[in-house]
């Protein structure tokens, strides 16, 4: 006896799975990767990958050391990891100055950015952004069932402090702020920060910190004076280890207790773990690195700006430059095995393109290979 129909004849009768309606009418985050062409090089071909702000050279021999170390464990990976990351904690409160309890370890900042959204967003809430900003945020935010509100400034590159209290409502719930900004490079001084907190204590001010190291500047310091105020960092840009994912957050006591309520304790993984412990214990490498990164920086938007093209150096560890054809310089930059990162459909940013800045002498070798397109291609900067 035939009992039901078979998988194919099912398939075809029976609608699939609905998701929900908010995650239904979401757009996926554009995340372009140079990764595929990277591997079709010629052999022989050194690629500069500059297009997504990680760290442009390998991390601290000390956070190989530490990982090779911890696999040579009886029990290394069948076992869940610290739960809480508690000793990772331990580390980031000597490096940050906050306190452990006021420290949750992520999977990537990303990860932080997300649990805030679910923790203290819904359909009916108001959220800001100083736009131009970073897009994942964004798809985190919609994700809720809400359009954040884009506050702009007449010129991209103007401080957006003013805006943002002229913008913020009786319904404002969050108001997000990347400082160093991506994909600006604008700074929102602490001070500033700090008169939003007191101003609106009901709104939750989210500043990401992404880049703090290359820039020196941070809110983290006043979170423990405002309950309000949540700052999130990666280890991703200096520390490079992009590929392992730690990210964490710095909040009070009452954010704090909420977030927990979704916060998966295993999220971080244990090699992110043993490797991100290792990264900043080398304090001497990750100074020098940023130190080079400051001076790679300038080089670069001096020599840009040498060959006619508009250059704006910035507070994080890339280079902007306007052209005419930014896809052009794009594309032709990957001829030569360099990728960079086109900005330009952004609303406000048209023409500009986003370089990373690794070390002085990758950014000389990137001028050289520049200087070899402008032979064939004179106006490729223009």
């Amino acid at each position: 006896m035939q009992i039901g129909v078979s998988f194919s004849q099912q398939s075809e009768e029976v609608p699939l799975p609905r998701p929900s309606g908010v995650v239904d009418g979401l757009a996926p985050y554009d995340a372009v990767s140079s990764l595929d062409a990277i591997r079709a090089l010629p052999a022989g071909t050194v690629p500069l990958k500059l297009d997504w702000n990680e760290s442009a050279i390998a991390p601290s021999r000390q956070v190989i050391e530490a990982i090779q170390k911890f696999l040579g464990n009886t029990h290394h990976l069948n076992w869940y990891p610290d739960l809480g990351a508690t000793r990772l904690r331990t580390a980031l409160s000597a490096y940050t100055g906050a306190s452990v309890d006021s420290i949750l370890v992520t999977n990537g900042s990303d990860d932080a950015l997300d649990l805030l959204c679910k923790t203290y967003l819904d359909a009916r809430d108001d959220v800001l952004v100083a736009w131009p900003t970073y897009g994942h945020f964004l798809v985190f935010a919609r994700s809720r069932g809400l359009e954040p509100r884009r506050v702009t400034v007449g010129d991209p590159f103007d401080v957006p402090t003013a805006a943002i209290l002229k913008a913020i409502g009786p319904r404002t719930q969050m108001v997000y702020l990347a400082s160093p900004n991506n994909p600006t490079g604008v700074v929102v001084p602490a001070d500033d920060v700090a008169m939003l907190c007191r101003t609106f204590p009901r709104t939750l001010f989210l500043v990401d910190e992404a880049y703090h190291e290359f820039c020196g500047q941070t809110a983290a310091g006043l979170v423990e004076r405002h309950p309000n105020l949540v700052v999130t960092r990666t280890f991703s840009k200096c520390f490079g280890i992009a590929g392992l994912r730690v990210g964490y957050l710095i909040a009070g006591p009452a954010v704090m207790h909420q977030l927990r309520k979704l916060y998966n304790p295993k999220s971080v993984n244990v090699l992110a773990q043993v490797g991100a412990q290792a990264a900043l214990a080398d304090k001497a490498f990750r100074e020098e690195y940023v130190y080079e990164v400051g001076q790679s920086r300038e080089f670069l938007a001096a020599a840009l700006r040498a060959r006619g093209a508009e250059a704006r150096s910035t507070q994080a560890n890339f280079v902007l430059v306007r052209v005419r054809e930014p896809l052009r310089l794009v594309q032709a930059l990957e001829t030569v095995g360099v990728f960079v990162r086109d900005r330009s459909h952004l609303e406000g940013f048209g023409g500009w393109v986003r370089v990373t800045v690794g070390t002085l002498a990758q950014m000389q070798d990137l001028v050289g290979r520049i200087d070899v397109l402008l032979q064939s291609l004179p106006d490729l900067l223009a």
